[in-house]
């Protein structure tokens, strides 16, 4: 039996079965955009832990600053001990991702902390109890931010759920707009927003209102720029935060630091994580000054919160994406596959739309040419076929009926283009079959 084979048993064995498990690949070691298996075998990475090494595996910057860091102390607790990396990492972080004339940093270790702390941030900034989210949304698995993510899958058996939580049409043009203009469905979501207040929830008992620019788990849509101008008005009118839910499209996988790079727009408050680190476990919330610091002392934090390995971590990750130009490189990375799933849909009716922004690129897979007739099934072959060409990728979306990519950005183009060959041979197979 291949090592592979008895470790998967092995956790089936004592792993508890609500822990997901997208893909039968194993890893031995990993660098770049290549994974190793226990076997020896060598696998394409287009997953990057969920989005989490844009920076590749094992940047060797990384992995120096966390030997160096592990040798002289590896937990103190900010709560108690001040350290440099922490305060540094903060600092870095105002200087890259700035939100108006003063900005202020606060780390934590997940995604789902950094909502659940801005979401806190907010309510007292606010003195308000509702909060405002979107279909399609995913924002982390704990109490506050599993009620703002939307997928029921995600939430079964799991409430009650945080109150005070109201719900709104992610401005999905590809699958909503029936025909109208961007401009149209866009004037007519942002009437369906202020209509909000008055048979939804009283605008006056808003906290905050938190959106991903591109939504991850909901199938990388990307909101509308004229749609995020008029959240922003919205909230200026009402005395409302505005929460950008960075997680997934920071740290160049939008050819950018951040998906608000490309709006013209400042939220309040922004909420990261992921490539953050280069895959150890650090996030952050970051937002104008005078939100910040409306949160009283004690009321936001935690134990491990900007642990020095994972700080030092960031670090030298920012200073890496600086060095070897990964904003751009994300740019080209996502024409590269921007051009060939465009390919891809005229050779094949069943993908309704591609779609993304800088590398964070997907293709949505439906029947009959039909926005309302998702084909997760179909998505679901393609995505196993191509892990037997030892092919890493995973789906998104409501209905499972998108591929996503989010393969390390240091990757080839000539491994990326191997890569996409599969997926365009694995399509052709699975409508065959």
């Amino acid at each position: 039996m291949k090592k592979s084979v008895e470790l998967l048993e092995r956790r089936k064995n004592i792993v508890a079965n609500g822990i997901s498990i997208f893909n039968t690949a194993t890893v031995a070691s990993a660098k770049d955009a290549t994974i190793t298996d226990i076997d020896g075998n060598e696998w394409i990475d287009f997953a990057g832990g969920i989005g989490v090494v844009n920076a590749g595996h094992c940047p060797e910057p990384v992995v120096k600053a966390i030997q160096e860091q592990a040798a002289k102390y590896i937990h103190t607790s900010f709560n108690v001990v001040t350290y440099e990396p922490y305060i540094e990492l903060c600092e870095k972080l105002c200087e890259v991702l700035p939100h108006g004339k003063k900005t202020k940093a606060m780390l934590v270790s997940t995604g789902a902390e950094a909502v659940e702390n801005a979401i806190k941030i907010a309510k007292q900034a606010t003195k308000r109890d509702a909060v405002i989210c979107f279909t399609g949304a995913f924002h982390g698995r704990t109490l506050m931010a599993m009620t703002l993510t939307s997928k029921i899958d995600y939430k079964l058996n799991c409430g009650p759920f945080a109150s005070e939580v109201y719900r709104l049409p992610f401005p999905n043009t590809y699958r909503y707009s029936n025909g109208l203009t961007e401009e149209e469905y866009v004037e007519q979501e942002l009437k369906r927003l202020h209509e909000a207040g008055k048979n939804l929830v009283d605008p006056k008992n808003v906290a905050a209102i938190i959106i991903e620019l591109v939504q991850g788990e909901g199938g990388f849509t990307v909101a509308p720029q004229a749609y995020i101008e008029g959240l922003r008005a919205f909230c200026d009118e009402h005395g409302i935060m505005l929460i950008f839910d960075e997680v997934q499209t920071g740290f160049a996988r939008t050819g950018s630091w951040g998906a608000m790079d490309y709006y013209n727009v400042t939220p309040d408050l922004s909420t990261w994580a992921k490539s953050m680190g280069s895959g150890m476990p650090i996030g952050t919330v970051i937002g104008k000054a005078e939100v910040m610091d409306a949160a009283a002392p004690g009321t936001i934090g935690g134990t491990y919160i900007g642990n020095p390995l994972a700080c030092v971590a960031s670090l030298a990750t920012i200073q890496y994406i600086k060095d070897i130009n990964l904003n751009e490189r994300g740019i080209e990375v996502g024409n590269i596959i921007r051009s060939r799933f465009e390919e891809m849909q005229a050779k094949f009716p069943q993908i309704g739309d591609v779609r993304g922004l800088g590398a964070m690129m997907a293709i949505e897979f439906v029947k009959n040419g039909d926005p309302r007739q998702p084909d997760g099934e179909l998505c679901g072959k393609i995505v196993k076929g191509c892990a037997d060409q030892n092919l890493i990728i995973i789906s998104a979306g409501t209905y499972k009926n998108n591929i996503r990519i989010l393969c390390p950005l240091t990757i080839s183009n000539k491994l990326l283009n191997q890569g996409l060959d599969i997926i365009e041979d694995e399509i052709e197979n699975a409508v065959k079959n």
